[in-house]
């Protein structure tokens, strides 16, 4: 067959054979590389492997997959793609699915509970073989993980620590990054600081608040309770700005002099920044302040946000690790462990923080 007309027409196992001189069985055997393959001569599978990639063969992979049970499919499950902490995880999930030669199935449940239903049904009727769940407020009441365990999907979900069965997660160390946030500001000189807590709903809050008492329990501070503000419950990934800017001007508003805040994320932070600087308050000349993630938008802002990072890409590159090993765990038939691991985070020091004068 001329190599030109392959582009024309869909090449099969049946061309590959007469182009190479053997039979489409023993070609199918060496193509699809099946257990009969490794009793075949190393010439003769050249042959049909220089054939096949001549005539420009491809192999019928939902055909492969039928027949192995195999498809190379991970289901990614995001619930606002919008989110900013969102994008750098899904950016790590990617890269390591590429090098590992699966392909990526993602679904953006649009913080609609309902979505994140169809999405799921709809990923399990394509026989993923793992599934990786970038969390944020909306998994806090989502009891529908349960039908993964039901079916031995490996999963995985980042940003919580779900005590099931046989749910593996990735997460950072909260707890530490509260302690590291309220460190920096000690170590600048700042006494009266004002704390923007995060939900009361959300697992990172009670975390991080817990490492910030840890420290000031340590260093024999004490926390004014009038200068510490809980941001509502969020439904959008965005809504921590204006919580930001409500909390600061509640501060303002309430007269007890402070010198830095601690946000609970960055986008918190930057509504802090935008309410201070509406007030005419310098940051950070007369107030410090420090964020938590490290999403794009810190280092871009005027002043650039001081920030705790979460090795986000990070996150998802070991997320997809854990799974892929699941899933190899289970086609050799070894017994796998459920992996809950948390990533060190790392102060970013940038403009918004200052030792007082």
């Amino acid at each position: 067959m001329n190599p030109r007309q392959s582009k024309h027409k869909t090449i099969t196992l049946r061309d590959v054979a007469r182009d190479s001189g053997f039979s489409p069985a023993t070609v199918s055997i060496v193509l699809n590389e099946a257990p009969l393959a490794r009793y075949i001569p190393v010439h003769t599978k050249d042959r049909i492997e220089k054939a096949a990639l001549r005539l420009g063969y491809r192999p019928n992979q939902l055909a492969r997959s039928l027949r192995s049970s195999r498809n190379h499919t991970l289901g990614v499950m995001v619930f606002d793609i919008t989110d900013p902490y969102c994008t750098p995880i899904v950016r790590g999930i990617e890269q390591t699915l590429y090098q590992a030669s699966f392909v990526p199935i993602l679904a953006d449940a649009h913080n609609d509970r309902g979505r994140f239903e169809r999405y799921l049904e709809m990923l399990l009727e394509r026989r993923v073989e793992g599934l990786v769940v970038v969390a944020n407020w909306m998994l806090v009441d989502i009891n529908l993980l349960a039908d993964m365990e039901k079916r031995n999907i490996p999963t995985v979900i980042i940003g919580r620590e779900l005590q099931r069965g046989s749910i593996n997660s990735v997460l950072v160390d909260n707890e530490a990054g509260g302690k590291l946030a309220i460190e920096h500001l000690h170590s600048l000189g700042h006494r009266k600081i004002a704390f923007i807590r995060g939900p009361k709903m959300l697992g990172d809050s009670g975390s991080r608040w817990k490492g910030v008492r840890g420290f000031v329990k340590s260093a024999g501070l004490t926390i004014d309770e009038k200068l510490v503000c809980e941001l509502p419950d969020l439904r959008e990934p965005n809504a921590g700005f204006d919580g930001g800017v409500r909390a600061t001007e509640e501060f303002l508003r309430r007269k007890r002099p402070f010198t830095a805040i601690m946000a609970f994320d960055d986008m918190t932070a930057l509504g802090c920044i935008r309410a201070l600087t509406k007030a005419g308050v310098k940051v950070p000349e007369q107030c410090s302040i420090i964020g938590f993630d490290d999403v794009a938008p810190a280092a871009f802002s005027t002043p650039a946000l001081t920030t705790i990072r979460q090795p986000m890409e990070a996150m998802g590159t070991t997320a997809v690790q854990i799974v892929v090993d699941s899933i190899r765990a289970a086609v050799e038939r070894r017994d796998g462990n459920v992996i809950h691991r948390k990533v060190a985070p790392e102060l970013v020091v940038r403009e918004s923080t200052r030792a007082i004068s």
